[in-house]
């Protein structure tokens, strides 16, 4: 107890995880149900469907892959377009199996090479061809496993998922030709069908085993269709349970039979054998994205044997054991399964790409080894930066200390001198807005998570702050979004300079934290975006269209939504509105937002500007609220089934919210080291600390009377003694302890709710 173990990608051998130990167990009263690893389930959120608004629903994908690794090997229902995971439920057929994906994500999505697809019958090496309906009766995912029906050939897919390697399990009908063809040239988010730009290499090393290398060009598509500008070398080692006899490979629509090895730009490969009736054969596959060296020797390191139920149970075992960094009692069934999967989605992301040996490409496109830390990508900096690194910073603080290892090696390597806000394997994507990088330095510093060099991390957080912010202005000309961001992170960066001794900084950077009162326009009464004069360079307003109104320099949000952005000094904000308008304001905005959650102009869940603001109820004295809201949210907002996510997963964020709203605590200004209490979902939530970043063994918050009716704190006591306020500070959590509560149906209007007892603000 008390140890946070690193699992897999950070270090244990794969091979060698205990695979019996005790997983936790999830139980309501004394009752034992399944395991939490058990409760996980990879369909919540698996389909693209838009009708929705917005980005559409929650963009997961259902297949296998192990904690925060390399691999994510599932099913692609379609190539090119807004379809992020490559998979969704909708769809009606599959085109194959890829060993990359990326969770929740809009904008195109990235990675799906190496699409494996297995036929019988006459050849057809085009993926739109060879594709085959299936159907969901027949289509199984939990945490460590996927496995569908091929209907068009009677074959029966599996697929399991190791840190750096993957392997499928293919079972046959009796067939006179058994296929199984690699489209090496397939990427999710091509820009067109065929690739002019990248190109790819496969050779046959001997009869079981094919290696080579995918260079993706972002000419040719990817992240942002193209506009993400990530470009990247994946290498692999394939090997076939049986031995490699007719083969070929393809170029486009040119067939080279019996070919061991070519190189072309829409290359793929194909081997065929006979099977027996219901005879499996396996292909297992280690990458790289650093060597072809690398790519055998993870291989060796994580599937040396073509052992798939082995595969399976060790994957299952790495999960179970991530997810004992949080034990909970009580609950739905419903919520059990939500839980465990919100958990599941948090830890998919930031993925290690570093190979066994600790060997990466850095952001200047050469080898390194890490040295202390793992190295991760995929950081999705302007969702992740509110939920999903708090959440890690509590339950795997060593994850986020690695991402800050990482950040500053791209920053340093790439040679920009400053943080990139959307990272995709070392590509500076260009992709929102703010420093979200920044937020997650100084949260993870303040936090004592600190296995980095500080100064360092002070001065790229400084650079980024010079390059992007608010400018001698104190605002962000045409958005209002940038303006109330950039305020954030200016706070960020003077509460790191303060906490390094830096007071000239720690000045300069607070009073430019207060850029926020430049955008308050009086006469409609909320945050306004400014504009500067073409002729005498004079700010003016940009014409008002309403609280509700769109393009009014507002990202992925209106006015109303994005107005509440001033996490770090809420009370200025409430001083600055006036405390009567800023609760009337409040209280309409969740008032008027559909029962559904989705996506609408008030409170709007599925994006992520919203997702402090339930909270905010606390700094007015009406906590209440708070809990009447994020229980709600919890209800309402997410569910079991491929719409159980209203939005977005993104990376991790949208599920972190929930783990943290049913734990009942979630900041609202990352970096200030407070949490905001509300109502938690369970009965009894315990989340154990790492000994290396905490005091503490484990932290419970305990909830007497808890259920869907009593939602309201009636009284509240920390480590026995009578807790009066509605927030606790990162330091009373990692000291360990217990926080208790007295359930009720009924608001108690007179807990927490004294002034004295307000969250602080601005410190």
């Amino acid at each position: 107890m008390g140890v946070t173990m690193k699992t897999g990608v950070c270090g244990m051998s794969f091979l060698k995880y205990a695979g019996a130990c005790l997983a936790l167990r999830v139980c309501a009263g004394e009752a034992p149900t399944r395991e939490m690893v058990d409760c996980i389930n990879p369909m919540i959120g698996a389909i693209t469907l838009g009708g929705y608004g917005g980005h559409g629903l929650g963009k997961t994908f259902p297949g296998a892959a192990t904690p925060f690794g390399m691999i994510q090997l599932s099913p692609d229902t379609i190539t090119g377009g807004d379809n992020g995971p490559g998979y969704s439920y909708h769809h009606e057929t599959i085109e194959g199996f890829s060993f990359t994906h990326m969770s929740g994500i809009g904008w195109y999505g990235d990675l799906g090479n190496f699409q494996v697809m297995p036929s019988t019958g006459p050849r057809l090496l085009d993926r739109d061809q060879a594709k085959s309906p299936y159907s969901h009766a027949r289509e199984k995912a939990s945490a460590a496993y996927y496995s569908v029906d091929l209907l068009r050939y009677g074959i029966k897919a599996e697929l399991a998922a190791a840190p750096r390697a993957g392997i499928i399990r293919f079972t046959y009908p009796e067939a006179a030709t058994a296929r199984i063809q690699i489209d090496l040239g397939r990427r999710i988010g091509q820009k067109e069908r065929w690739l002019t730009h990248s190109r790819q290499s496969v050779r046959i090393a001997d009869e079981h085993t094919l290696e080579g290398f995918m260079v993706c060009s972002s000419k040719d598509g990817g992240w942002g269709r193209g506009a993400g500008n990530v470009s990247f070398t994946q290498y692999f080692c394939a090997v076939f349970s049986k031995p490699i006899h007719v083969f070929g490979v393809w170029d486009k629509d040119r067939v080279f039979e019996g070919q061991r090895a070519y190189e072309g730009t829409n290359t793929g490969f194909f081997v065929e054998f006979p099977t027996k009736k219901d005879e499996p054969v396996l292909l297992r596959a280690g990458f790289s994205y650093v060597s072809a060296e690398g790519a055998r020797a993870n291989l060796a390191h994580d599937i040396p044997e073509s052992d798939f139920e082995g595969v399976h149970a060790r994957s299952r075992g790495l999960w179970a054991d991530a997810l004992k960094g949080v034990a909970c009692q009580g609950g739905s069934e419903t919520e059990r399964e939500i839980f465990a999967t919100a958990l599941y989605h948090c830890m998919i992301d930031p993925r290690s790409v570093s190979d066994v040996d600790g060997q990466y490409v850095g952001a200047d496109g050469r080898p390194h080894r890490a040295e202390g830390f793992v190295y991760r990508s995929v950081f999705s900096g302007w969702d992740v930066f509110r939920s999903q690194f708090p959440l890690l910073t509590l339950i795997r603080p060593d994850v986020a200390n690695d991402e800050v290892n990482s950040l500053l090696q791209i920053a340093r390597l790439s040679g920009r001198d400053y943080l990139e806000r959307w990272e995709l394997l070392n590509a500076y994507t260009g992709c929102m807005l703010g420093n979200p990088a920044v937020s997650v330095i100084v949260d993870a510093y303040e936090k004592g998570i600190r296995g980095y060099d500080s100064e360092e991390a002070y001065r790229q957080c400084k650079n980024s702050a010079e390059k992007f912010g608010n400018g001698p202005q104190g605002f962000s000309p045409g958005s209002m979004s940038k303006t109330l961001e950039y305020a954030y992170s200016d706070w960020c960066v003077g509460r790191f300079a303060k906490s390094l001794g830096k007071r000239a900084d720690q000045d300069d950077f607070y009073a430019r934290s207060l850029a926020y009162t430049n955008i308050w326009n009086r006469e409609v009464q909320w945050m306004c975006t400014r504009l500067e004069s073409d002729k005498d360079g004079a700010a003016q307003w940009m014409p008002w269209k309403g609280k509700t109104g769109q393009n009014q320099g507002t990202a992925e949000s209106n006015p109303y939504q994005q107005g509440w952005f001033v996490p770090h000094n809420v009370q200025g904000l409430i001083d600055l509105m006036g405390e009567d308008y800023f609760v009337q304001e409040l209280t309409a905005f969740f008032d008027k937002t559909p029962e559904d959650f989705l996506w609408n102009d008030y409170y709007n869940h599925p994006n992520e500007p919203c997702h402090h603001v339930a909270f905010l109820f606390n700094y007015v004295g009406r906590p209440w609220l708070t809990q009447k809201w994020t229980r709600r949210i919890c209800q309402k907002a997410y569910g079991t089934g491929v719409k159980g996510l209203c939005g977005n997963e993104d990376v991790g964020q949208m599920s972190a919210w929930y783990v943290l709203a049913a734990l009942g605590l979630h900041p609202v200004c990352p970096g200030d080291n407070v949490y905001l209490l509300t109502s938690p979902v369970f009965s009894q939530v315990s989340i154990r600390l790492d000994p290396k970043y905490c005091r503490g063994e484990t932290f419970t918050v305990i909830a007497r009377e808890n259920s869907a009716t009593n939602l309201y704190i009636q009284s509240a006591a920390l480590n026995g003694q009578p807790l009066n306020r509605a927030w606790i500070t990162h330091g009373e959590v990692a000291a360990g302890g217990t926080l208790e509560y007295v359930m009720g149906p009924q608001p108690n209007t007179s807990w927490a709710a004294a002034r004295e007892n307000r969250p602080p603000s601005f410190r």
